[in-house]
């Protein structure tokens, strides 16, 4: 599918990543961009429509798609993160329930409400934000990562599940993004507005996969081989 004259919804679009693919899908000539935000806040950015939703809410994603029912091309990017300090520490219980609640059953809802919604207008696209994390657990990120995991294996389960309504399902997998959510880390970043570029140009392509960065694409190619990258990463961070 062309991005130029769909019409966009985005999860967690209030700012970084999310902020991008919405801005980004304007600048290719969207239709539409729906701003999916937990907190609207009132801010009119040409082209952009607020749209109020807790993607942990199935309830408040029901009220969205309905609202959006005109959304060709969904974007399941909301996500958080928190950092473990110990991966056998009572906190990784509740610090894994949290996240999965956004990262993993967050992406199920939004899909199960929006995918009836792009079969009636024809099929369109779905656009999961993994990471590089879906096959490299960092230690201090290990309940993000195993998040990550989850969903890319719902990603896999989903694009067969929905390929026979004529809508293309990609996964997106990146390294660290320069938003809010790394700020704190001293490393190397991507602009997010380069990955949303990657992420478009795949759907225009026809692709189900992208990998963004250079160490994403060797993470992927090493995982058949006798040592993959994640036994003996370059660096843990």
């Amino acid at each position: 599918m062309k991005i130029q004259d769909a019409v966009v919804f985005v999860t967690g679009a209030n700012r970084g990543l999310g902020l991008a693919f919405a801005q980004e899908a304007l600048k290719q000539g969207a239709r539409k961009v729906y701003a999916g935000v937990r907190n609207p806040d009132g801010r009119e950015i040409p082209g952009i429509v607020q749209i109020k939703v807790d993607v942990t809410n199935s309830a408040s994603v029901k009220a969205a798609a309905e609202q959006c029912e005109d959304t060709t091309l969904l974007v399941n990017n909301a996500g958080i993160a928190r950092l473990t300090d110990d991966v056998l520490g009572p906190e990784m219980i509740e610090g894994s329930r949290e996240i999965f609640e956004t990262n993993y059953y967050g992406t199920i809802y939004v899909s199960q409400a929006f995918a009836p919604v792009l079969a009636r207008n024809g099929g369109g696209a779905i656009i999961n934000v993994l990471s590089d994390a879906t096959w490299f657990a960092r230690p201090v990120l290990a309940a993000y990562s195993a998040s990550k995991s989850a969903a890319w294996s719902f990603t896999n389960a989903l694009r067969l599940a929905v390929r026979d309504q004529n809508t293309r399902v990609l996964g997106l997998h990146v390294s660290f993004i320069d938003t809010d959510m790394t700020k704190a880390l001293d490393i190397k970043k991507i602009n997010p507005r380069d990955v949303a570029q990657a992420a478009f140009a795949g759907i225009e392509n026809g692709h189900d996969e992208v990998l963004v960065d250079d160490f994403t694409n060797k993470l992927k190619q090493s995982l058949s081989t006798q040592e993959p990258l994640y036994f003996n990463p370059p660096e843990v961070a």
